[in-house]
């Protein structure tokens, strides 16, 4: 491993000189010689009724020249090659149309275009993720689908990105809090999931520290994202680490997508108030296009103290009927959620919790080029205050934190470069409710990257190549790594490249490698090869192979915590000091047993969280064969089987695996014949009380002292495989029925599980079988609805000290809207109807029933 100081001012180079290539490009850009234009504007409705359609995409056909409907249902498209022109109008869920006009210099031409409802069909949809290149969906080589504006819009009031992820086949989506998802596909989630890789804008949104998403913080609502799609299965031959078991993909719209203003108020139950703002606009003759986006969002939480004798307990209680899940009325955590207080350990708290509250802006601007590139320059700041996450070491609190971010991008027909900063900082301690312990991080990632594509043999090929560089740098001011390894920072580089060949027009071909070399990993090579056979437009079948890795997190490799409140031993001692091996322990002075050479006692022997230095990369190889296709024009299929094979996966923290920590010795002092009696001892008392964590974690740190502790250890391989289906009926023009269902082989997986050591404890942290079933409404009348039903078998979950089971759970979600007119609708949703309350994960808050309405107006 190597780091450096200077490391991290290289990466502020490169993405300086990379914003000098941007100025270059765009100096070209809008050098290049003036072609005469003029200007197509119209308006578009509906067949059936003749009213004004909001949001349709129009745009020029063969260049990037696009805009959308405002809320009279009108567009004007600027800065059109003269000449004949091909106007393109399209919306999901309508029949698109195309029309032709002719553009002459400095002159408007009108072209309308009234639009009639047609089922939304697979042939339709257009998806990024599994190629890093727009393709349809029924083309794409990888098990992949795509979130509708519907779904994003009756989630967004919720603030729930999670709620509108979890109805995609092979997704797994536990919840801890309000706003605190961890969302995974295929197998081995845990608390602080970090194997699918989230890109927004094709920024990682992951904290550096721990490599995991903050849900809370995006910098926009879900109802203003343009796009979201989930490419499932192994994905580093383009991504790169951490596209372990997919990537989902989310696009903002630029500037001429979303003109005009819009606000969104909302409310309900938990005091919850939500307002956004958006406003978009075009200047500059429509050669600027500028975009701004503001939230405040406040409320109440479903998440609770565990300071008192049984709390844990009793709030659990509700949520199972089986009393032998529950956990141990002695698990305590020793301080209470901000905002309340306590008497003293072990005592509840009382008080009202503080509201949890997130704040977002952000800002774009966007240059549209006479030769069709565009360059982009977007960034922003969220806030978040008081939501409680789940980690490997017990609860944490974000008092307050600010994710600062910015980007910049240059994107063309042939080519695409990006740079992009995105910032961690607590401005508030982050607290341990388990040890009390004040945890702090002030990170930031730099990444920049270029991609090009080319076309050769008359289009039959496509060819992607692209290179990138990050700079992680991390500052924890040793509360979360020891000095020694703090403050640090870290660069990453790789090279990749995609091969697409159409070997007959019904057979397409695909192959890809990547090659990525780092400060914390040793140089790693991720190849990818599928083969994609369309028998018709609307149908394919494909057969992939792919191989991906994850990179430990700073807190696998370098951790350095509390897990929780010192034990108290003296009771042990005392009863090793009664027994026959009393009097090998007269050289011991009393209460110090388990104290060590630089002092410490018995009665607090520190819990401590430690990483790993010598951990290496998880790999996965993967298997999969999936099938896409339009049954009817009103129904649509997917299947897709995998199997693959993990090697050297990271266990979450666990006690006694790490062969750093090795097992307690016993005093100088102590006779040494009698140690290894003693020591056999104290392991047999601690495992006939029930601490198996002290038992089997109880260890001497290289300075003597005494201390339980946790670590991570790579643990072997494991072999997982599952089917995932989806299917979308039209059942009528205004009802749609859709559903999936994901089968994961929960026997095989325990089955396969090879090289595990003593005191690993593994699971697969997904249910066996689980579904989702929605009835939706949309009418012309302006009314729609939605009953959208989950159902999840009940499992075992293991994730740091969080070891127990999830109850099994069906939850009912409903939302429902009215669009008054263009100008205003209004909305309500309901998550959780019948208030089931259950916990999604061991360790998790128990969840209860929303209860919300909102209105959007649009001007």
């Amino acid at each position: 491993m190597r780091s450096s100081r200077w490391q991290g001012l290289f990466g502020w180079r490169a993405s300086l000189v990379f914003l000098g290539v941007c100025a270059a490009g765009l100096a070209f850009a809008t050098s290049a010689r003036a072609q005469a234009t003029g200007t197509v504007t119209g308006s578009v409705t509906r067949a059936e009724d003749g009213i004004a359609l909001l949001g349709v995409t129009v745009l020029v056909q063969g260049t990037n020249l696009q805009t959308s409907t405002n809320a009279e249902g009108r567009y004007t498209l600027a800065r059109v090659p003269d000449g004949a022109q091909v106007i393109v109008f399209r919306w999901l869920g309508y029949g698109g149309i195309d029309q032709q006009v002719t553009v002459a210099a400095n002159q408007t031409v009108t072209a309308n275009a009234t639009l009639t409802r047609a089922p939304i069909a697979l042939g339709e949809l257009t998806v990024e993720a599994a190629s890093r290149a727009p393709e349809r969906v029924v083309d794409a080589p990888a098990a992949v689908s795509v979130v509708t504006p519907q779904v994003l819009r009756s989630a967004s009031l919720t603030g729930q990105a999670g709620i509108a992820l979890q109805r995609l086949p092979g997704v797994d989506v536990v919840q801890s809090g309000v706003n605190d998802f961890n969302i995974n596909a295929r197998g081995l989630n845990s608390s602080l999931n970090r194997r699918v890789l989230v890109l927004l804008d094709g920024r990682d949104l992951a904290i550096a520290f721990l490599g995991a998403q903050e849900w809370n913080g995006l910098p926009l609502p879900l109802e203003d994202l343009d796009r979201v799609e989930m490419a499932r299965g192994p994905g580093s031959a383009l991504y790169g680490a951490n596209a372990f078991s997919g990537v989902v993909n989310m696009i903002t719209p630029d500037a001429r997508q979303v003109l005009g203003t819009k606000v969104t108020l909302g409310g309900g139950e938990l005091a919850t108030f939500r307002g956004d703002l958006r406003h978009a606009g075009i200047i500059g003759e429509g050669r600027v296009g500028y975009r701004v986006n503001a939230g405040f969002y406040q409320s109440e939480s479903f998440t609770k103290s565990r300071t008192g004798v049984g709390d844990w307990e009793s709030e659990y209680e509700k949520a199972t009927d089986d009393s032998s899940l529950l956990p141990s009325a002695s698990a305590i955590e020793v301080v209470p959620l901000d905002g309340q207080t306590t008497a003293g350990l072990g005592q509840p708290a009382t008080g009202e919790p503080d509201d949890l509250r997130n704040i977002y802006g952000s800002a774009r601007l966007d240059y549209y080029a006479d030769n069709g590139s565009v360059v982009s320059v977007d960034g922003g700041a969220t806030r978040v205050e008081n939501e409680v996450f789940v980690t490997g070491i017990g609860r944490v609190q974000v008092k307050k934190g600010t994710k600062p971010w910015a980007r910049v991008a240059w994107a063309a027909e042939r080519f695409n470069l990006s740079a992009w900063y995105t910032g961690r900082n607590t401005n508030e301690d982050q607290v341990s409710l388990a040890s009390g312990a004040p945890l702090l991080e002030t990170s930031a990632i730099f990444h920049v990257e270029g991609q090009t594509n080319h076309n050769f043999v008359e289009d039959r090929g496509r060819l992607v190549v692209g290179a990138s560089f990050r700079n992680y740098n991390v500052d924890t001011e040793g509360t979360l790594m020891a000095l020694s390894d703090d403050n640090r920072s870290d660069n990453s580089y790789s090279a990749y490249g995609q091969v697409e060949f159409k070997l007959i027009p019904e057979l397409k071909a695909v192959t890809a490698l990547r090659f990525d070399d780092a400060d914390l990993h040793e140089a790693q090579y991720s190849p990818k090869a599928a083969l994609v056979f369309s028998p018709t437009p609307d149908h394919s079948i494909r057969l992939t192979y792919n191989q991906a890795f994850q990179v430990p997190n700073y807190s696998e490799f370098f951790l350095q915590a509390a897990a929780g409140a010192p034990a108290n031993f003296s009771l042990l001692e005392a009863g090793l000091r009664a027994s026959p091996l009393g009097p090998a322990l007269a050289g011991v002075p009393v209460g110090e047993l388990f104290a060590g050479a630089t002092g410490g006692s018995s009665s607090a022997v520190p819990v401590l969280a430690l990483g790993n230095a010598g951990l290496e990369v998880e790999k996965v190889k993967g298997w999969e064969i999936g099938y896409k296709g339009n049954i009817t024009d009103r129904a649509y299929v997917t299947v897709d089987l995998f199997q693959s094979k993990i090697d050297n996966f990271v266990t979450d923290l666990l006690p006694g695996v790490n062969p750093t920590y090795g097992a307690w010795t016993a005093p100088a002092a102590v006779p040494g014949p009698v140690a290894p009696q003693l020591e056999d001892a104290v392991r047999s008392q601690l495992l006939a009380a029930g601490q198996l964590t002290a038992a089997f974690g109880l260890t001497r740190l290289q300075n003597g002292a005494t201390a339980i502790v946790v670590s991570y250890t790579n643990a072997g391989s494991v072999k997982q495989r599952g089917i995932e289906l989806g299917f979308g009926i039209q059942l009528i023009d205004e009802v749609r029925f859709d559903g999936s269902y994901t089968f994961f082989d929960t026997g095989y997986f325990m089955d396969q599980i090879k090289g595990l050591q003593a005191g690993d404890v593994l699971e697969p942290n997904t249910p066996k079988h689980k579904a989702n079933l929605s009835l939706a409404y949309s009418g012309l009348q302006g009314i729609d609805a939605e009953v959208a039903v989950r159902m999840i078998d009940g499992y075992a979950w293991a994730a740091g000290i969080f070891q127990g089971y999830v109850p099994a759970s069906e939850t009912v979600n409903v939302s429902a809207g009215y669009r008054i007119s263009n100008h205003f609708r209004v909305q309500a949703a309901v998550t959780n109807l019948f208030d089931q309350e259950r916990y999604h994960l061991y360790g998790g808050s128990v969840i209860g029933r929303r209860i919300l309405g909102g209105l959007t107006t649009y001007f």
